[in-house]
């Protein structure tokens, strides 16, 4: 019970109960219990009051500084999604190009698997053009199309027909130029197959270099190397078939135990490329001398037709019918 209005025994009568305020009061005492209360209590609403009015206005500080805060990561916020919009706009520029790139590039790429292709069917067309004409050749045995190291291995045939040694493998060119990697191709395939004999053979005699046609015969790397061409090959194998007879009897060394003879077939090879250019030479100048023999005759046959009807000495007629025949 609340002491401010709780009742007490009358303190003359001993029966008597009065409230402690009217007892209080008669005694004229102040009710300092009362006073502290009411003190406190306003103490109290003056704290509250003061810790609600801070209270207030830390909050209000808060909200300002949430809003300022706010503000600036929206700002912020906003350049740096303007910054990635930026970019991003340069990234998806940045992709067109390299997709249209990728496109151009597919199609470069599909035109050059295409010319490839022709080129590759060109080069087996050329392989198995090659093939089927030195089938036709006199005594010479061709293998099947080889997969791999080459492209045919050729040989001499004896009389009953087997492949004799040495054999030779055949490595086929249509380039501009044969390059000096070709023959380094040719030799490391001859002997992957421990083959003595690598020939290359060139589709003209222009595909060949100076280089090829002065050493048309020589050993590298262990093997004999011949460079030739589809004409040339077919002279070639008949001026070394004897040598290769010699190399059957007395082994596969013969050329290395004698390398006079080696040098004097590489001379051969050049000398009958000269005469075969002489021949050329003289070929067309005879058939430049026929042509005009041809012109002649044929002015002389006009210059007679014209002359029928005019006299002429007899000498004159016998050498104008003379110059006709």
């Amino acid at each position: 019970m609340n002491q401010l209005t709780e009742t007490v025994e009358c303190p003359l009568c001993r029966e008597g109960k009065l409230k402690r305020t009217e007892l209080l009061d008669r005694l004229g005492v102040r009710d300092f219990a009362r006073v502290a209360q009411l003190s406190a209590e306003e103490a109290f609403r003056l704290l509250q009051q003061k810790h609600g009015n801070e209270t207030q206005h830390l909050w209000s500080r808060f909200e300002t500084e949430l809003t300022k805060r706010t503000a600036d990561s929206e700002l912020r916020h906003r350049s740096e999604l303007q910054s990635l919009t930026v970019q991003n706009t340069t990234l998806t520029r940045r992709v067109e190009d390299h997709l249209r790139e990728c496109a151009e590039l597919r199609e470069r790429n599909q035109e050059l698997e295409t010319e490839l292709s022709k080129v590759a069917r060109v080069g087996r067309r050329e392989e198995m053009d090659f093939a089927d004409e030195a089938r036709t050749w006199a005594g010479i045995c061709v293998s099947e199309k080889l997969a791999r190291n080459g492209d045919f291995i050729i040989s001499y045939r004896s009389p009953d027909g087997t492949a004799v040694e040495p054999r030779m493998l055949i490595d086929n060119k249509d380039k501009a130029v044969v390059g000096e990697n070709d023959i380094d191709k040719l030799v490391r395939d001859a002997r992957e197959r421990s083959i003595p004999v690598a020939v290359l053979v060139a589709r003209t005699e222009d595909q060949l270099r100076q280089v090829d046609r002065e050493s048309r015969w020589a050993r590298k790397d262990g093997v004999w190397v011949l460079r030739t061409t589809r004409q040339w090959l077919p002279r070639d194998l008949d001026v070394l078939k004897p040598l290769f007879e010699r190399m059957r009897l007395h082994g596969a060394d013969f050329l290395e135990k004698n390398a006079a003879v080696a040098e004097e077939v590489r001379c051969t090879f050049v000398d009958l490329d000269r005469i075969e250019g002489e021949l050329k030479k003289a070929t067309k100048a005879i058939s430049s001398a026929s042509g005009q023999v041809a012109k002649y005759r044929g002015r002389m046959q006009e210059l007679c037709d014209s002359a029928l009807g005019k006299k002429m000495p007899m000498g004159c007629e016998v050498s104008v019918a003379r110059i006709a025949q």
